[in-house]
């Protein structure tokens, strides 16, 4: 016993007398500038942004799916840029809640399956954006049943939303 503890002990004093070798950053790293193929005005320009901005959009969107519209509208500001397939106009918070509560008129039921999310802010502080991945199915009241990949990208500014922009695809 004594000639294992005396091992460890000498193991131990040797390991610690060894210098450390020196790292470099991996290729890839924060530190090093990539040389992009297409150039852009604020290459890297994000940072993570809060989990209260993913609070917000996740909880409009929740109220939305229970049929909830005058809380999910909560949530929003009082005129919204809204960019859908075929349309793209800053609207009140009205319209939005007539566009979007409208689709009741339409569904039976409707189901969100959340896949991710992301929550960002550029670097100077001046846009803060979530983006939401999810599935939504539902079924019409004429008994017709779908689903789409659906992708919303969520501009927030002091905690509301005041832009949405959605894309879509159908699944065949």
């Amino acid at each position: 016993m004594r000639t294992l503890a005396f091992a460890f002990m000498a193991g131990l004093v040797l390991s610690c007398n060894n210098p450390a070798k020196e790292t470099k950053p991996a290729a890839g790293s924060v530190t090093e500038t990539p040389n992009y193929p297409y150039k852009i005005d604020k290459p890297d320009n994000w940072e993570i942004g809060s989990t209260a901005n993913v609070m917000t959009a996740l909880s409009s969107i929740k109220a939305w799916e229970n049929q909830k519209i005058d809380e999910s509208m909560s949530y929003f500001a009082d005129s919204v840029q809204i960019a859908f397939d075929g349309i793209n106009k800053k609207m009140p918070r009205d319209s939005v809640k007539a566009m979007l509560g409208g689709l009741w008129n339409i569904y039976k039921t409707a189901r969100i399956d959340m896949r991710d999310w992301e929550s960002v802010i550029s670097k100077d502080k001046s846009e803060e954006w979530v983006t939401l991945w999810y599935t939504e199915h539902w079924e019409t009241k004429a008994g017709v049943k779908d689903s789409a990949a659906l992708i919303n990208d969520i501009n927030l500014k002091n905690g509301k939303i005041i832009g949405l922009n959605e894309y879509t695809r159908k699944f065949h």
